[in-house]
């Protein structure tokens, strides 16, 4: 059966009546949830302070960074972000635009694999369905004005250090930046912001709140989350398990 699931009831809230909820504008409206299927992973609320990157009428302020077919389909963020250590693979991108909800950004390579395979690779993610590319921090230049005059999806290019030269990325067809510089993402994030305030960017936050706004108020539109691995997740059910038992 599906419910409406009113926020704040049954979740630590002492609400006693859903009526108690609607006080506030944005409860007026119940979560909708079954009984199955509530246990989802949410993403950090803080993540909710970006602006966001509209694309195609669609705003998006968080992506779920992973290629876990069941985290993938089973959590509230709004775009997904399939990038992972090997080379890009049909199958792989496949796999996750079939299983996800929300829309998916793939990774098409840019390190491991550039040149022709590159571009084909991203050609065939974006008539998969998905709603961008994303292309590692070594891809050519020469690679990425190629894959912006035959792809009509938009081109996210990782920047993983202050050195690199973010106008020749722009000038080459770079639609939206990816900032992954580890500790210092949030200083990368606010260097390209001072200089071009209306690009859009999505970065890495780290995994605290403290981290997550710092990045936000550095410049990020977006922030690109990891999740816990399914083990991770699988041992908290469990321990809950094993104190109900």
């Amino acid at each position: 059966m599906v419910t409406l699931k009113w926020r704040g009831v049954g979740q630590g809230k002492k609400s006693s009546s859903p009526l108690d909820v609607l006080e506030e504008p944005e409860e007026l409206i119940a979560p909708i949830e079954s009984r199955l299927r509530h246990n989802i992973l949410h993403l950090p609320s803080e993540i909710q302070e970006a602006t966001g990157i509209v694309v195609y009428g669609r705003r998006i302020k968080s992506l779920l960074f992973s290629t876990d077919i069941a985290i993938i389909k089973n959590c509230d963020a709004d775009a997904i972000f399939c990038v992972h250590p090997f080379t890009a693979q049909r199958s792989v991108t496949a796999a996750v635009i079939h299983a996800a909800d929300a829309p998916v950004f793939c990774g098409s390579g840019g390190g491991t694999t550039q040149g022709t395979r590159a571009i084909y690779l991203a050609m065939d993610a974006e008539n998969q369905g998905a709603m961008g590319v994303v292309f590692n921090a070594p891809i050519p230049n020469e690679d990425l004005k190629e894959a912006s005059r035959v792809l009509d999806i938009p081109i996210v290019v990782t920047i993983t250090s202050l050195r690199t030269d973010v106008e020749k990325r722009l000038e080459n067809g770079a639609t939206i930046l990816n900032v992954a510089g580890g500790a210092n993402t949030a200083k990368i994030v606010a260097s390209i912001r001072e200089k071009y305030p209306r690009v859009p960017i999505m970065a890495s936050g780290g995994k605290t709140p403290e981290t997550i706004r710092a990045t936000i108020e550095a410049g990020a539109n977006a922030i690109v989350y990891t999740p816990p691995s399914s083990g991770e997740l699988l041992r908290e059910l469990m321990d809950r398990y094993r104190e109900e038992l």
